[in-house]
């Protein structure tokens, strides 16, 4: 267990950074349609977001022995009393990186959810009708059907 609620700071700050990082990595990929990079990313932001969560399971777990609420709501009063300014300046910081990767969050969720409208617009578009006779657009096979009687002639 760590003694002071400063001691994990720094760690947590690097791993937002390298997180936001990754988060404009991965905004890129959503609007170049690079599914196949965007697949390598995931590992990548799911360790960082598991790290993260333990540094500040560890910070909250000093605040909480500290005598103060163990979340970030404790890291205020905790900082007003045992803080100092490099402390300070460390979680504000860290806060600022964190309100980034928020923001880029938000925006890359947009992104995600405006191609995932696209791509169901094309299904629903490549669906057969309710209405139309079956096969009208697509067959089994996959392949286009025609609609209604052929028009082929025989000569001969």
């Amino acid at each position: 267990m760590i003694s002071s609620p400063t001691q994990t700071l720094a760690a947590e700050h690097q791993h937002l950074n390298a997180l936001v990082a990754l988060m404009k990595q991965e905004q890129q990929m959503l609007v170049a349609l690079d599914a196949d990079a965007l697949a390598g990313l995931t590992p990548q932001k799911n360790a960082l977001v598991a790290e993260l969560a333990a540094l500040s399971r560890q910070r909250h777990g000093a605040l909480a022995a500290a005598g103060c609420e163990g979340s970030e709501a404790g890291m205020e009063p905790w900082l007003a009393v045992g803080g100092n300014g490099a402390a300070r300046s460390q979680w504000e910081g860290m806060l600022a990186t964190a309100r980034e990767a928020k923001e880029l969050n938000r925006v890359n969720g947009m992104l995600i959810n405006r191609q995932l409208a696209h791509n169901q617009g094309v299904l629903n578009a490549m669906r057969t009708p309710t209405n139309a006779p079956a096969g009208a657009i697509y067959g089994a096979s996959g392949q286009t059907v025609g609609v209604g009687a052929s028009k082929r002639f025989v000569v001969g």
